[in-house]
């Protein structure tokens, strides 16, 4: 289900948060159009954090590391990422409205980015928003094969870690379900999120630890 804006009204940051809170959340039709639609989908996408499954040849290439991960380093560059048209993807719905709030968001603690490098250029990410111990996946990109789905693997360790209860993945794709990715109804989907909207996880407070290694960011998503 989906509404368009009739009018551009002013969406705050706090806004926006309120609207995660009820299971909504904001897309553009492209980068063009300055309207927003308040999207909340009948079945709605989520990657049960206890049945997260890392396929045997990506649990290799991040055991390799290949790629280096970091969080929070390259946020606008993330964005920029997720914006490029892409295999399948010849538009974006990163439009300059959507851009600004989640900048904000951001620039409030409640939007982070996990991004892995390649030689130091980075080539991979994702962002989303955490709210409570729910943490909603806005998109991800990749320039080097595997990138984004490391990645991913790194962002599920740090979640299972920090105490979190519900990973939104939004909708399911095909390369999301080799990762355990199911639709649940929307009933469901409220009571999974009002349950994670109960406490706090610091998503942060991993980084004050060592890095992961890929074995262990393997063993610790997949715990």
């Amino acid at each position: 289900m989906a509404s368009r804006e009739t009018a551009f009204v002013e969406i705050t940051p706090e806004v926006l948060l309120k609207a995660y809170a009820c299971g909504i959340f904001p897309m553009a039709e492209s980068a063009e159009d300055p309207a927003l639609y308040w999207i909340e989908p009948e079945k709605r996408g989520i990657i049960p954090l206890d049945t997260f499954h890392v396929p045997s040849r990506l649990a290799r290439t991040v055991r390799s590391e290949r790629f280096s991960i970091a969080v929070n380093r390259d946020f606008q560059g993330v964005l920029d990422g997720c914006a490029e048209p892409a295999p399948g993807r010849t538009r974006t719905w990163i439009n300059a409205r959507i851009r600004n709030l989640y900048c904000k968001l951001y620039d409030i603690g409640h939007c982070h980015s996990v991004e892995a490098y390649e030689n130091g250029e980075l080539v991979g990410g994702l962002y989303g928003v955490c709210l409570g111990r729910a943490f909603f996946g806005e998109s991800m990109f990749h320039r080097a094969r595997d990138a984004s789905k490391v990645a991913l693997v790194h962002l599920v360790a740090r979640l299972k870690a920090s105490g979190f209860a519900l990973l939104d993945t939004q909708f399911v794709t095909s390369h999301l379900t080799t990762f355990g990715a199911i639709e649940v109804p929307q009933r469901h989907y409220h009571k999974l999120l009002e349950a994670a909207l109960v406490g706090e996880a610091d998503f942060t407070g991993f980084s004050r630890g060592p890095a992961l290694s890929g074995a262990q960011a393997v063993e610790q998503a997949q715990r």
